[in-house]
């Protein structure tokens, strides 16, 4: 008997993928975009409040 772990693979690909902004290529990563949302225009110190 094998064991089976909690996690499937395509949960942890979702997981690695939200932590991979994908840095030195042309592209995205909507995972990581979404997983990190807002946060850059919260980061902008140009902001109004």
């Amino acid at each position: 008997m094998s064991k089976t772990s909690k996690s499937t693979s395509k949960s942890l690909n979702q997981r690695s993928d939200a932590r991979n902004p994908n840095r030195g290529t042309a592209g995205n990563n909507p995972t990581n975009a979404a997983n990190n949302g807002n946060r850059g225009k919260q980061l902008n110190p140009n902001q109004k409040n």
